[in-house]
């Protein structure tokens, strides 16, 4: 088979608070931003790049969910154990420092992990855990 990632998705509760971050704090490009208000899929990448995009998206959207299952959802964005994404960088301290100057919510500095990685982590403005591994 030859298969590769072409996109992942993150819920997001404010799409302009989620679209400050991704764009302008970690600086992905805009590949497309559709629907209005708070129904809107926001779909994003590194720059320059073709590859795989992150899509933020409502929570809950599917007509399916049912009521508590909404709620499920909201509790657990509310406590960042609902999504996560880990992001790659050659400059971890550069990154972190710049992450954490947008006022984002640190959740570990940078760190030497025991199984071996150098990372730190944040938490989006929807709640999402966002890891950033140094690149060896």
């Amino acid at each position: 088979m030859d298969l590769t990632i072409h996109s992942a998705f993150l819920p997001h509760e404010d799409p302009e608070a989620s679209l400050a971050f991704y764009r302008d704090t970690l600086g992905f490009e805009v590949r497309s931003d559709v629907g209005s208000g708070t129904m809107r899929w926001i779909t994003l990448g590194p720059a320059g790049g073709t590859g795989t995009s992150l899509v933020l998206h409502p929570p809950a959207a599917d007509p399916g969910v049912t009521e508590d299952e909404r709620r499920a959802i909201a509790e657990m964005m509310a406590k960042g154990t609902y999504a996560m994404i880990i992001l790659s960088t050659k400059d971890l301290e550069g990154t972190f420092d710049r992450v954490q100057a947008s006022g984002a919510e640190v959740v570990q500095e940078p760190t030497e992990q025991p199984w071996g990685v150098r990372d730190c982590a944040f938490r989006d403005p929807g709640g999402n855990m966002v890891r950033i591994n140094e690149q060896r």
